[in-house]
């Protein structure tokens, strides 16, 4: 599944500081096949390969100064949404309903990390950095995380883990 966010994670839409990418969809669908621990690991895996240099984050970009920009705390934030989402999922995993409120708790802890980076990175006012770095963002991650607890059940059933 590290393979899987790192072919998903470069496909984005520059849209300001902070691209619309696929990460987020394939951080959940790997926390859904394979479980908190193993899904996470996958993460682990994708940051490490990002932070070599491999063009892995979105855009097509990687290597440490990624990390130190402006998106790196929405980066280094798949982590604990990974974490937080998996916990919920590994229980509850044929329950749409929970999953989804799930994925959007933890991606809001996501956007948190994300855009208090974002501010400090930028020099901007926490308001201004939250109109730039989530506001854009919010119909399309709620329509990614719908496509997951969709696509995620029905992975999960097929693959005997």
């Amino acid at each position: 599944m590290a393979a899987v966010i790192c072919i998903l994670g470069p496909v984005s839409l520059p849209i300001g500081p902070v691209p619309v990418s696929l990460t987020n969809f394939a951080v959940f669908l790997a926390v859904y096949v394979l479980g908190t621990e193993a899904g996470c690991m996958s993460v682990v895996i994708y940051l490490l390969l990002g932070l070599a240099g491999l063009p892995v984050f979105s855009g097509f970009s990687g290597g440490p100064a990624k990390l130190m920009g402006p998106t790196g705390g929405y980066i280094i934030g798949f982590i604990p949404m990974a974490i937080l989402s998996g916990i919920v999922i590994d229980r509850f995993w044929n329950k749409r309903i929970i999953c989804i409120l799930a994925m959007e708790a933890s991606t809001w802890v996501l956007y948190l990390l994300g855009t208090t980076w974002l501010s400090y990175q930028m020099k901007l006012p926490f308001k201004e950095a939250l109109a730039v770095g989530v506001l854009p963002f919010i119909i399309v991650d709620l329509i990614k995380i719908v496509a997951v607890s969709v696509i995620g059940p029905e992975i999960k059933k097929r693959i005997p883990f």
